[in-house]
Order: C-alpha cells, then sequence, then structure tokens
C-alpha cells in the first residue's frame, strides 16, 4: 500500500513469524522468528559480498510457558547475525526470561534486564511481542470461563471497537452494551 504515486525501490525486508503450540502436556511454545533481508548486495568488513535476499538477520526463540502465563524455559538461536559469533554469544542470557510472568509487567522486565549492552535490540524487540500471542491463543478458554462464570469478556473494552458503546458490542456482547444515550446503563442478560 503505497502513500502516493512516486515510484518506490525496495530497501529493506523484516518478517517476524510467531507461532503458538499448546503441548500434550498443557504447557504453551511459544515461537517468535525474525528475519531481515536487504534487496541489494553489499561488502562485508572481512571482503566478502553479501547478496540480496541473504539474511543479514535470523533468528528464533522459542518459550516454554505455563497455562497462566509463567515462562518456565526459553531457547534463543540465531542461525545469521551480522557479527556472527559476537551476535550470537548473547543466545543463553535470554534463559533470564524463565521465571517472568507473560502478562506481568513482562516488557518492563525484559527492557531492565536486556536493555543496552545486557541484550540484542532485535532479540528483545521480538520477545516483547509474545505476551499478545499468548493472549491471542487463550481466547477460546477465555470466553468460555466469561460465559460460564457470567464475566465480562476480557476483550471488551481493550480497544476501539470493543468499547462498550460500540456497535460491535451492541451485535456480538450485546448483555455487555452500554447505550451513552442512555444513561450509561448496561443491558440485563436475558437468561
Amino acid at each position: 500500500m503505497s502513500l502516493g504515486s512516486s515510484a518506490r525501490k525496495p530497501i529493506h525486508t523484516r518478517r517476524i513469524t510467531m507461532d503458538a503450540y499448546l503441548r500434550e502436556d498443557s504447557l504453551w511454545e511459544l515461537e517468535a522468528h525474525l528475519v531481515d533481508v536487504k534487496a541489494y548486495d553489499f561488502p562485508t568488513k572481512v571482503g566478502a559480498m553479501h547478496l540480496a535476499g541473504d539474511p543479514v538477520h535470523d533468528m528464533t526463540i522459542v518459550l516454554l510457558v505455563t497455562p497462566e502465563g509463567m515462562i518456565s524455559d526459553v531457547r534463543a538461536k540465531y542461525q545469521a547475525a551480522p557479527y556472527d559469533s559476537a551476535c550470537m554469544a548473547i543466545e543463553e542470557a535470554y534463559r533470564g526470561l524463565v521465571g517472568l510472568h507473560l502478562l506481568r509487567q513482562f516488557r518492563a522486565a525484559v527492557r531492565d534486564r536486556f536493555g543496552r549492552v545486557d541484550g540484542c535490540t532485535h532479540m528483545s524487540e521480538l520477545v516483547v511481542l509474545l505476551p499478545t500471542v499468548f493472549v491471542q491463543s487463550l481466547s477460546a478458554q477465555r470466553r468460555e470461563h466469561a460465559e460460564k462464570t457470567g464475566k465480562k469478556p476480557f476483550q471488551l473494552e481493550g480497544c476501539h471497537a470493543l468499547a462498550l458503546t460500540s456497535p460491535v458490542v451492541r451485535e456480538f456482547y450485546p448483555e455487555w452494551y452500554v447505550n451513552s444515550q442512555d444513561g450509561g446503563k448496561r443491558r440485563v442478560r436475558q437468561s
């Protein structure tokens, strides 16, 4: 999607893939993969040529997570990095995520533990996206729980489309809809 009629030339592409897997032992594996490529050849410091389309960064991190969101194991791996072994030397440090909770101040903890020279900018950028992947993975279970207990679904009021006063809530969650022109009262759930 271009923002005008001027011709564009590709320079850099970053692809991020994130997958959640529910294991037979009820634990979750959250896997994040980042690949950066350039659209042009460029010389390296050692005199070789880095070819367009060959990864500059290619890294994966996998978190083993309890159903509640506690991280119990981590594996970080670089398949390509611009400074090779110097970049790859940080892989083991990301085991420092063990013991953190994905849904409780996770991003701040990653920043504290892996900020600046204590981590890899790209790996840390990648790992902080995993809490939302985990939440998306739990959505069916959370929806069922909310329906059984009568509690407000977790996603309501999480974005503008799911404001209690929105047409989306009126259509899909009518028992939680609040008519702002009716004094802000919520509809009573019909049994």
